[in-house]
């Protein structure tokens, strides 16, 4: 029911911004609660932040609590996910996923997924 696009990655300095978008098809998007997650090389899928889907709550994984901000514009269907204060340790494939009744931080809690973008922080 919903197709999501990333964009926004790439090769940043280790102090530097970086915004990504999620962009989402479907006319009830605003039901779905929308959230990003990274994937290091060799590592498991981790979250880093939801937001619910009229905007009102977001929720951040600790290690980019402070850094990070997410947020979405419902008339647009995209989400985004502000990045700040970069070091190498964020680099991952960033992803964006939704679901309708969703409100979790793990991975089996979404039924839809992009298909990534690459961020890479250097030092």
């Amino acid at each position: 029911q919903v197709q999501l696009v990333e964009s926004g990655g790439g090769l940043v300095q280790a102090g530097d911004s970086l915004r990504l978008s999620c962009a989402a098809s479907g006319r009830t998007f605003s039901r779905y609660t929308a959230s990003w997650f990274r994937q290091a090389p060799g590592k498991e899928r981790k979250f880093v932040a939801a937001i619910s889907g009229n905007g009102g709550y977001t929720y951040y994984g600790d290690s980019v609590k402070g850094r990070f901000t997410i947020s979405r514009d419902n008339a647009k269907n995209t989400v985004d996910l502000q990045m700040n204060s970069l070091n190498p340790d964020d680099t991952a494939v960033y992803y964006c996923a939704a679901d309708v009744r969703a409100w979790s931080t793990v991975v089996a809690g979404y039924n839809y997924w992009g298909q990534g973008t690459q961020v890479t922080v250097s030092s």
